[in-house]
């Protein structure tokens, strides 16, 4: 068998370094790992020879003298020589015995000397067995494990076939699943560095180009959503949340469409359907006649349970069109009463705006002063140095973004640790000009107070990666309870801030938010009791009529779920039971019998079979779930009504649909960074079917390999150290 010179170099040298090495000990390259089968039968031969020297006594008997006896025992020798592996000993019918090779069943002479040297040439000259096996193994490709417990979808060898053979379509799609899931460029594959990588890897790699890597994505994503679309024939009730987006590259917006749902096996799922563009004019009734077209395509018009979307002015006329639309397929859960949710980040956003207003110059002053001190590395170790001589805890300050109000909250909450630090930073810095006074800096502190409780309500609410509906009643009310204590008690310019806050918050809140409510009834540490508590801040002496409605709307949705779970079992509705006994009593009543007696008999019947309580009922009057003090966002309520399915069979389904509702519409927004990055300046010219195949696949196949999105690129809080 020929070899390249190339090989032959890298053998020689291989074997020179490791000469003295190998003496006395087995060859510890493994076969499976040498990537030419003639390189590895070559090694395999050149180990054999190494082992010759060492093996020509390898059955002699070694002499022990005992000097107390003053004999000599003969102990035999342990074969260690590769050979052995591939031979044995064999008696022959005249008695002779020789070495036998298992794969070639030839036969050889045994020495006087025990060498092995004529048995190492037979392995790797003559032998045809014993190179068909060095083959065979050739083609047993040993693949890593150790990312099988972080992506337990990727199974065995892609690109390799059974037969050992390099797959060039499994490649491609490999590829193709590698660009939508890190979200990179058509043309990195044309790139010389892709190339020369793969070619490293595997020799019979064969260059892809950019237009064919595009239709194997196409391809990819019409694959995958066949697979999602059966996937959701199973499921019963799906959310959806929804957001527009402009495209500052293309210069044209784009609506994205994200399902959420509760899979077979209870978990909560997300997946975005639909990425499209929205041609103009954008009214309420061309978004709505978008979203049924999506709705459609997938086949879940008819399972729609709610739909999460921001203030925006077109959401109401468009989801009261939408409304009408789907409701001409089936009639909606209690009229549609959870149908439109308002997402509670932006509520918050406007609400906190309004107060920030109150202080803007104070918050521009302090924004300038971060900018200004981190604009030259002087600067930086002046504060730094008086921060050491204060002895001041902390070494970062924060710069927002003026969009986000949370960022904002941080960057004054961290300038009120050096509020002493700023007046002795000017005394060295003359140029130094925006320094707040005395008085801008207590009402930023009292401020961040009210700030701080809004700021841990939201990390609550978006804390967990996919919060469920029930943590939001109560931190709502924990913000109605600190505005109304900063109205009734703050400095003026408090109230003034908090009674702005305060007009938001009921012109969004004033009404019940029959979402919220249902949800926190369906937790099983708080159920009416909790409820009652929060109405009662929040609604004042409206409480008891919200907590009659949200019973009344409680009961109306299990009813329509029992009627629900009768249709899908194929049942008829239950009898009622004041009728059957009416019937069972008149038919064993005789002609004899007064009227009087038959309504007695009746009575009886009824006093002696107590009425059955509903799931939802036993569920209200069972004690309430407890757990550890202050360990809120561990719990998973849907997880307690996964466990008790078997107890609550209904209301756990209702319960299920309902915790699945998002209240944010942040998932829809994440969509829109990664469809900036997709859209960038290079990809311009993608057509709008393109970027949907690329955003949509890319997000199934993600959740596929169990693989997290990438942190967002929008604009946000950067962190500034301090020099030591």
């Amino acid at each position: 068998m020929e070899i390249s010179e190339l090989e032959n170099q890298l053998l020689v040298s291989a074997s020179n370094e490791n000469a003295n090495n190998i003496q006395n000990e087995e060859l510890l390259l493994p076969i499976d790992r040498i990537s030419s089968p003639e390189i590895q039968v070559e090694l395999e031969a050149e180990a054999l020879d190494n082992n010759e020297g060492e093996n020509q006594s390898g059955e002699d008997e070694e002499v022990e003298d005992n000097e107390d006896e003053g004999v000599i025992h003969k102990n035999k020798r342990k074969k260690t020589s590769f050979v052995w592996q591939h031979f044995k000993e064999v008696k022959l019918s005249n008695g002779v015995v020789k070495n036998q090779c298992v794969h070639c069943k030839r036969k050889y002479a045994i020495t006087d000397s025990k060498a092995t040297s004529q048995l190492n040439r037979h392995l790797k000259n003559n032998c045809p067995g014993y190179r068909k096996m060095v083959l065979a193994k050739q083609k047993k490709l040993n693949f890593s494990q150790s990312d099988s417990a972080e992506h337990p979808n990727v199974i065995g060898p892609m690109l390799v076939t059974p037969g050992g053979k390099y797959d060039h379509a499994r490649q491609r799609e490999a590829t193709a699943h590698w660009l939508m899931m890190h979200e990179h460029s058509f043309s990195i594959v044309e790139e010389f560095g892709f190339s020369l990588m793969m070619k490293c890897n595997n020799t019979a790699y064969e260059k892809i180009g950019r237009k064919t890597l595009k239709s194997d994505c196409l391809k990819v994503y019409e694959a995958e959503k066949k697979k999602l679309k059966a996937s959701l024939k199973d499921v019963s009730k799906i959310s959806l949340t929804t957001d527009l987006w402009k495209s500052q590259n293309q210069k044209i917006e784009y609506m994205v469409i994200t399902g959420h749902y509760i899979d077979t096996d209870w978990i909560l799922q997300k997946r975005v359907l639909s990425f499209v563009h929205v041609p103009p004019p954008r009214r309420g009734v061309d978004i709505a006649d978008a979203i049924f077209k999506c709705l459609i395509e997938w086949g879940i018009e008819s399972k729609i349970y709610s739909i999460s979307v921001d203030n925006a002015s077109y959401t109401d006329s468009c989801l009261r069109t939408l409304k009408d639309m789907i409701s001409r397929h089936r009639k909606l859960l209690c009229g549609g009463k959870l149908f439109h949710v308002r997402c509670c980040a932006h509520i918050l956003n406007l609400l906190v705006q309004d107060g920030l207003g109150e202080i803007a110059g104070t918050i521009e002053n302090i924004r300038e002063s971060v900018k200004f001190i981190n604009q030259s590395e002087a600067r930086l170790r002046t504060f730094s140095e008086i921060v050491q001589q204060l002895q001041l805890p902390g070494r970062k300050l924060i710069l927002d973004c003026p969009t986000r109000w949370n960022s904002t909250y941080q960057m004054i909450s961290t300038a009120l640790h050096f509020k002493e630090v700023f007046p002795r930073f000017q005394d060295r810095e003359p140029n130094y000009r925006y320094l707040p006074d005395h008085e801008e800096w207590d009402k930023v502190e009292k401020i961040a107070e009210v700030l701080q409780v809004i700021n841990c309500a939201t990390n609550i609410i978006s804390g967990s990666e996919y919060p469920t509906a029930n943590l939001y009643l109560a931190e709502v009310f924990r913000i109605k309870l600190i505005l109304d204590e900063a109205v009734n008690s703050g400095p003026f310019f408090i109230k003034e801030m908090a009674a702005k806050m305060k007009l938001k918050f009921d012109k969004f809140w004033s009404e019940c938010n029959l979402l919220m409510a249902v949800a926190t009834v369906l937790d099983p540490r708080c159920k009416l009791t909790g409820l009652k508590m929060c109405f009662q801040q929040i609604y004042g002496q409206e409480a008891t009529r919200n907590m009659t409605l949200v019973h009344q709307i409680l009961t109306e949705m299990y009813q329509e779920y029992v009627i629900l779970s009768n249709e899908q079992e194929g049942s008829t509705s239950l009898s009622a039971s004041g009728e059957s006994n009416i019937n069972s009593t008149m038919q064993s009543s005789n002609s004899s019998q007064t009227g009087w007696s038959i309504m007695i008999n009746f009575v009886k019947d009824e006093e002696a079979v107590p009425a059955l309580k509903s799931e939802l009922e036993t569920y209200l009057d069972e004690p309430k779930y407890f757990q550890r003090e202050h360990d809120v966002t561990s719990f998973s309520a849907l997880e307690w009504w996964k466990v008790n399915r078997g107890k609550y069979r209904i209301l756990s389904r209702m319960a299920a649909d309902v915790l699945a509702i998002p209240i944010l519409t942040v998932a829809s927004e994440s969509t829109f960074s990664a469809g900036g990055r997709v859209i960038d300046t290079f990809r311009s010219s993608l057509s709008p079917t393109t970027v949907e195949a690329l955003i949509c696949g890319g997000d199934w196949l993600r959740v596929f390999y169990g693989l997290r999105n990438k942190s967002k690129v929008e604009d946000s809080s950067v962190e500034i150290t301090l020099p030591i």
